[in-house]
């Protein structure tokens, strides 16, 4: 193959495949790399790992301006009395979320792991309410909005954008063709960073083999298991349930196809908020409603946390187990609801549900210095449980966006 035929094999054609073969190329650097060291005096890997950091950063960069202009001009444009979907996509949202958390539970109980931690005699005290979480999410909407722009704080940004999209509804037509010029112009900025996702992919897988491996994975297996097995279980029989429920028709083709296309970039990318661009073009590309998407997707990206509950419920019962603390039923279901709560109140970064560990295991009165322990578990195995929780928190953002838009397409038939 001549260089002009792989060059546009890699720059043209479907994403799908030029992100695959980043893949296999990445995989390929990250095996070579250690082999090649010594000749060319450098870690191949790491020195192309840098391309997955642009590319990360760029998608970083451009979700905050993208969702603040996005909101307010679906917003402005929104004529009074037009109907909305976003109370059927937030419903769907929180109960996904409670059902991934429960299914966590079910899990846990069923295949109880336990982890390595250093108890010495620690005293067994509540260190923190849940309530916290919710006033840091209050706070956070309530943040400055060049704050929350400078910070990617998409709470703040959705509360300032959705306040001025609605100010702005009575503007003049003149104004909203500029807000709309405006979100055209970001949208192409966006299309073309996307366009850069298979060089990204090859740099970020190249890097994390490179750099991890899957070596110290092994003493975790067990536990790896039950979670990476509760999210597919969330992603392929929970969120098809709910989805065929909205469509009435074989939900896997849609679902398959927000795995594929957004799930498969989440994992690598392992942030929700990096994500938010992937996400609007492929919303774009199912032909969903503009108004609707804009608004559902950078909120799926800060609320809908299917995988962070997960994680949160699995890893602190994880920690009860290993401290061999009995759980009832009662409590069982309450880490449900708290852990699908914080999950909620997770920051769309790599690893923001493991600082969140600690409030669940304050249920239990686990204090703080072994709920770090299991926070360190958390990082150890996050090269799978960080990706995996992502793709599934992202990918569930558009599906649950397109099944509601797809049912009320249906409707209005």
């Amino acid at each position: 193959m001549n260089t002009s035929r792989l060059f546009s094999l890699f720059f043209h054609g479907s994403l799908i495949k030029r992100i695959t073969i980043g893949l296999i190329l990445g995989i390929i650097v990250a095996l070579v790399s250690p082999l090649l060291a010594g000749i060319l005096g450098f870690d191949l890997a790491d020195k192309v790992g840098i391309l997955g950091q642009i590319f990360v950063h760029s998608l970083r960069a451009v979700a905050p301006i993208l969702v603040f202009v996005l909101v307010i001009a679906a917003i402005a444009n929104k004529k009074v009395g037009e109907q909305s979907n976003m109370k059927s996509i937030i419903i769907l949202y929180a109960i996904g979320t409670f059902l991934a958390s429960l299914t966590a539970v079910v899990a846990s109980f069923f295949f109880p792991s336990t982890i390595a931690l250093v108890t010495q005699d620690a005293e067994l005290s509540p260190p923190g309410a849940v309530s916290e979480v919710l006033k840091a999410v209050l706070f956070n909407a309530l943040d400055n909005p060049l704050s929350a722009l400078f910070n990617a704080n998409f709470i703040g940004i959705l509360t300032w954008a959705v306040g001025l999209g609605i100010a702005l509804r009575h503007a003049s037509d003149t104004t909203k063709n500029v807000l709309n010029d405006f979100s055209e112009g970001i949208a192409k900025i966006v299309h073309f960073v996307i366009s850069l996702a298979p060089i990204g992919v090859f740099g970020l897988v190249a890097e994390t083999l490179a750099d991890k491996g899957f070596s110290s994975l092994l003493g975790y297996a067990h536990l790896l298991v039950v979670l990476l097995g509760s999210m597919l279980f969330v992603a392929f029989v929970i969120n098809p349930i709910l989805v065929y429920w909205k469509i009435r028709r074989n939900p896997y083709p849609l679902v398959w196809t927000c795995v594929r296309e957004s799930g498969l970039t989440a994992f690598l990318t392992r942030s929700s908020a990096a994500n938010i661009p992937v996400n609007m073009a492929l919303a774009k590309r199912l032909n969903l409603d503009e108004k609707t998407y804009s608004v559902s997707i950078p909120l799926g990206a800060t609320i809908n946390m299917a995988g962070a509950a997960i994680t949160v419920a699995v890893l602190t019962l994880a920690a009860v187990h290993t401290l061999n603390i009995e759980v009832s039923l009662p409590s069982a279901l309450l880490l449900s609801v708290v852990a699908a709560v914080c999950g909620a109140g997770a920051s769309g970064v790599a690893g923001g549900s493991l600082l969140l560990i600690p409030l669940a295991c304050s249920l239990f009165g686990i204090p703080n210095d072994i709920a770090a322990q299991v926070i360190g578990v958390g990082f150890i195995i996050s090269v799978l449980q960080d990706s995996t929780e992502t793709a599934l928190n992202s990918s569930t953002d558009v599906l649950f966006t397109a099944a509601v838009c797809i049912a009320e397409d249906k409707t209005q038939a």
